[in-house]
């Protein structure tokens, strides 16, 4: 990749986690302030995930068909800011919601289109992506840190630091990204085809099934530290609560780097099982620490954020690819990332919402209680992997 275009891209993913990380971490706190339901509030985080189970749509029979991977790149970005501005606005549930759901309809289908444009000027994606991919997650931490730091998490500007963003980049996607044209214009598109259901068929070997359906389940409880997190430290009392959530994007980082040498001596399943093990322990950290003698316990938690994300996460993408055929894997890795990122956040983050409300007295929570219910989740799904699952027979090394 030559340089001006590996800059151009490093930025794009910079900028583009950073509009996501303005609100993404803290809109609870806001959605609080105003008196929104913890129902409310769950429904909201949610949002993404009904975005990111319709986004194929709209890059598969749109985007990869009929305009330059770009050019959509510029108009979602712009058409999402607008929307998350006006949400910044709203004061009633009943308007801010459909204004969110607006915005990460445009926004999410922007993962995908980004990872396009990119490997599009790569001639090795496994050593390139990367350290080109990792930019995301440093925007991510740079909102993060400029949300905590100001104390915005309660105010609305956090929406309108995200719009003012999203416009820019929008402007920015039209006018310096190489140009994409579309890789499938004249090819005939299914719903299927397009939501990986044609990877189905792996359903067939039980180990691949397990994992599937523990792939879905380990999704409810993981959203409910995306929405719950920094509602619960501002609660109790942890001052930035927003900057000091990037210390687990930061050891996703860490972990990022050891993965290939942990995979490698200890192979899938122990990968995934050490992952899932990860997640109850957090919660568990999460319901016994406190802002005063019990804050190494929170910052535990939240380190944790590193292995359970990329243990799990990422030791699932290799083994989708070690298990589907070749002409199966983007249609397999698509149906995997439905399940997760799509059905099992937006169920996760809905039943965050009531489990909440069930432990409230007014505006205060009982959060012991709250976290230990995705903690005993996420070791259920724990030992339904450690009884069902089997070690795939042909090792593949990750790159």
């Amino acid at each position: 990749m030559n340089p001006a275009a590996r800059f151009s891209i490093s930025l794009l993913f910079f900028i583009q986690f950073f509009i996501w990380g303005t609100w993404g971490v803290s809109m609870g706190t806001w959605m609080n302030t105003l008196g929104f339901s913890p129902v409310d509030i769950g429904k909201a985080f949610g949002a993404t995930s009904i975005a990111a189970m319709i986004s194929p749509f709209i890059v598969g029979m749109i985007a990869d068909r009929y305009f330059s991977a770009q050019r959509v790149l510029g108009t979602l970005h712009i058409l999402g800011g607008v929307l998350l501005y006006r949400a910044s606005l709203a004061t009633s549930f009943s308007e801010f919601y459909p204004l969110l759901v607006g915005h990460t309809l445009c926004y999410m289908p922007t993962l995908a289109l980004a990872n396009s444009v990119a490997f599009s000027q790569m001639q090795d994606a496994a050593k390139s992506f990367g350290s080109i991919r990792v930019m995301g997650t440093f925007g991510w931490i740079a909102a993060g840190m400029l949300i905590g730091k100001l104390n915005l998490g309660a105010l609305a500007v956090q929406f309108q630091i995200g719009a003012g963003v999203s416009i820019l980049l929008g402007l920015y996607c039209l006018v310096a990204l190489p140009d994409v044209p579309p890789k499938a214009k004249g090819q005939p598109a299914s719903i299927g085809s397009v939501l990986g259901l044609d990877a189905l068929v792996l359903l067939k070997d039980r180990s691949f099934a397990v994992f599937a359906l523990g792939s879905f389940l380990i999704c409810i409880p993981l959203a409910f530290y995306y929405s719950g997190t920094e509602r619960f430290l501002t609660q109790i009392g942890v001052a930035e609560a927003p900057a000091k959530m990037t210390f687990g994007q930061m050891s996703e980082v860490l972990f990022m780097l050891v993965f290939p040498v942990m995979f490698a001596r200890l192979g899938v399943k122990k990968m995934l099982l050490l992952g899932m093990a990860c997640w109850a322990a957090r919660y568990v950290c999460f319901a016994y620490g406190n802002a005063g003698p019990g804050m190494g316990l929170l910052l535990l938690g939240i380190l944790l954020h590193g292995p359970c994300f990329d243990f799990f996460f990422v030791t699932g993408q290799v083994y989708v690819d070690q298990c589907a055929p070749e002409r199966m894997r983007s249609a397999a890795q698509c149906f995997i990332a439905f399940l997760t990122y799509g059905a099992g956040m937006l169920v996760g983050s809905v039943l965050q919402g009531y489990v909440i409300q069930a432990h409230s007295e007014g505006e205060k929570v009982n959060w012991a209680p709250t976290w230990l219910i995705p903690a005993a989740g996420s070791m259920g799904v724990l030992l339904l992997f450690l009884a069902l699952f089997r070690e795939p027979k042909r090792a593949v090394q990750p790159v």
